[in-house]
Formats: C-alpha cells, sequence, structure tokens
C-alpha cells in the first residue's frame, strides 16, 4: 500500500455521513441492525439507574459520593458498542464504483467547399447568400464529432482554405474571415474547386471522403471542366453532395444612387450541380431562404454520421476492510478495559 493508500486507510473521512451515502452497500440488511444497539443502550441504561438509585439508599454518603465517579464504567460499553457498529458497517460491504466512457470513431473527411463569387452577394438570403452559407457551415462543423474538415473557397479561382483537420475553433474563426475579395479573379470556377478538393483529399486514409459543394451559378471560369473533375473525384472515392443557392427571378442585390433597393434577373444552373452530384453518388439540393439552407444541411448531417463505439470501464472499490480494521482495534480495547483496574478500582 503506498503512501497515498495509507492516508486514506487511516482517514477519519469514511466515519462522515456525507461519505456513507456516497457509498453503494452489498449487503444492506446489516445496516438495519445498527438500530438495534441504541436500543439495548437504553434498555440497560434503564436498567442500572434504578439499581444505582436503590445503592444510593442503602450506601452512606461518602460511599455514594464515591460511586459518582463510576463514570468510567461507560467506557468499556461505550467502545463495544463503537467496535459492534463498525463491524456491522463493514458486514455491509462499502464499494465505490467509477465509471469511466469511452467514445472513439473512426471519423468522416468532409471538405465544405464555398462559392465566393459576386453573386454571392446577392441578398435573398438575410443578409446575403455568403454569409447565410457561412452560418449553417459553421452550425454543422459544431455537430460533427472527430471528424476531419476542410475548406476550399472559390470564384474565378479555387484556393484550399484549411486542411482537413479536427480544430473546429480554427475552422469557426477562419469561416468568419472569408470575403468576396479574397479571390480576385471573377467568375465561377466550379470544376477547379473539386480538381483542389481531389488533391487535398487523394492522399487521406479515411474510408469515407465527402465533399459539399454550394454554389449559386454555372461554371464560367476554371482550367478543367466539372463533369471531368466530378469523374476523378468518384474515382477517388470521394462521395459528393452539391447545393445550388438563390431563387429564380428578380433578387435584391445592393441599392442605387439614392439607396433605394435594386433588383436584377437571377437564374440557377441547376444541370452541372446536379450532374456532380450524380457522379459523386451523392445528392443534389436546392435552397431558396436561410431555412432551407439550414434544414439541407441538416439533413446531410444525418446521412453522414460515423458510427460512435463506445467501451465503458467500471472500477469497483471495496471499504468494507477500513471499517473492519477499526472495528477490530475498538474490540481489542473493549477487551482489555472491560475488567481493568477502572473497574475494578470503582468496586474497592
Amino acid at each position: 500500500m503506498n503512501s497515498t493508500g495509507i492516508e486514506e486507510f487511516f482517514s477519519l473521512q469514511w466515519f462522515l455521513p456525507d461519505t456513507l451515502s456516497s457509498f453503494e452497500w452489498v449487503n444492506p440488511e446489516f445496516l438495519y441492525l445498527l438500530l438495534i444497539i441504541p436500543l439495548i443502550r437504553f434498555a440497560k441504561w434503564l436498567i442500572n439507574r434504578r439499581t444505582r438509585q436503590k445503592l444510593e439508599i442503602a450506601l452512606p454518603e461518602d460511599k455514594a459520593r464515591k460511586s459518582r465517579s463510576a463514570w468510567l464504567r461507560l467506557l468499556p460499553p461505550f467502545l463495544l458498542s463503537l467496535a459492534v457498529i463498525l463491524i456491522l458497517t463493514s458486514l455491509a460491504r462499502p464499494q465505490r464504483t467509477n465509471e469511466q466512457v469511452e467514445q472513439y470513431t473512426e471519423g468522416i473527411d468532409i471538405m465544405l467547399v464555398l462559392d465566393i463569387s459576386e453573386s454571392m452577394q446577392i441578398e435573398d438570403f438575410i443578409p446575403n447568400r455568403l454569409e447565410a452559407a457561412k452560418k449553417v457551415a459553421k452550425d454543422f462543423i459544431n455537430g460533427r464529432f472527430q471528424d476531419r474538415i476542410g475548406l476550399v473557397i472559390f470564384s474565378g479561382e479555387a484556393i484550399s482554405y484549411s486542411p482537413l483537420t479536427t480544430d473546429y475553433e480554427l475552422l469557426n474563426n477562419l469561416i468568419d474571415d472569408i470575403g468576396f475579395n479574397m479571390v480576385r479573379k471573377g467568375g465561377t470556377a466550379i470544376g477547379l474547386a473539386i480538381g483542389v478538393t481531389i488533391n487535398r483529399m487523394k492522399e487521406s486514409p479515411s474510408q469515407s471522403k465527402v465533399m459539399i459543394l454550394l454554389s449559386d451559378g454555372e461554371n464560367t471560369a476554371g482550367s478543367i471542366d466539372p463533369e471531368t473533375a466530378a469523374k476523378i473525384a468518384k474515382d477517388k472515392g470521394i462521395k459528393m453532395y452539391s447545393i445550388g443557392v438563390g431563387k429564380e427571378g428578380k433578387v435584391p442585390y445592393g441599392t442605387d444612387m439614392f439607396g433605394r433597393k435594386r433588383y436584377i434577373e437571377q437564374s440557377l444552373d441547376e444541370s452541372t450541380l446536379r450532374m456532380i452530384a450524380d457522379l459523386g453518388e451523392g445528392k443534389y439540393f436546392r435552397a431558396t431562404n436561410n431555412q432551407a439552407l439550414d434544414e439541407i444541411f441538416g439533413i446531410i448531417d444525418r446521412y453522414e454520421k460515423a458510427e460512435i463505439k463506445e467501451t465503458r470501464y467500471q472500477d469497483t472499490k471495496d471499504y468494507y476492510f477500513v471499517y473492519l480494521f477499526y472495528g477490530i482495534i475498538f474490540l481489542l480495547l473493549w477487551l482489555a478495559t472491560k475488567s481493568t483496574f477502572m473497574v475494578n478500582a470503582l468496586e474497592d
């Protein structure tokens, strides 16, 4: 037993009520026997009191005065009572169980691919398409467990904005910093964005690789067309989801020189985004407002959940020996004092 164990063994904390209440009892029926002890002591006290009253009448005054020192007689029965209480407590077998739960999963590699082209400033989402996409992306990240997530942003060019990582706080900070001026070349290079995603994920050892592409336009830039890029991604084992954002027709876009809302005609080329999802064995979604976009990310989150495995460890520790040890000590003290000079001296 180490020094910590010795200190724990001899600590008086085991006799405190709050400590007793924290135990689990294997044989709790022995605790009910503790109620008998005060009843026996009370009955014996009544008998002794009547006997003492008779003696006080029969004995001379000096003998009666001497008998008042007989409180020392209480020590042996007190030690015996304490020994019985401790032994009964040990027979009830107090235990404490410490349960530890370990959760682990193999995880999924997920690449979020966000369009930051000029049209993402359109205000059919609140406050605009990009800010709405950033919010749901952060909510999606915060709902994951041990998945590695990376970021690709694109307009006329594509940038690997963050490698795959489980540092979700870093990802949230990076998403907050995303702005329209991060890629200077205009246009929408969807194929190139998929190509950058492939480069980031091709060396991943994960069994599950997922790309979530969010865009509001057709492919108008880049050195690789979306279909070719999607086929390569499929060969690399990347599952692809695509989300088309935006309403059809007139949509609000900034203000004119007088501060009034300006409206422009808007359409969405869904065929490219559908083709990407079909090739990637994923699914295409269309979002026309903030709520729909939030629901879409919720659906994808449910689709791509890694199995979380749980291992439980139970460490059960017995403490009966502490009470048994002290119980034997007080029992030996009782045996040593019940017929010692303290009692004999009082009988002289």
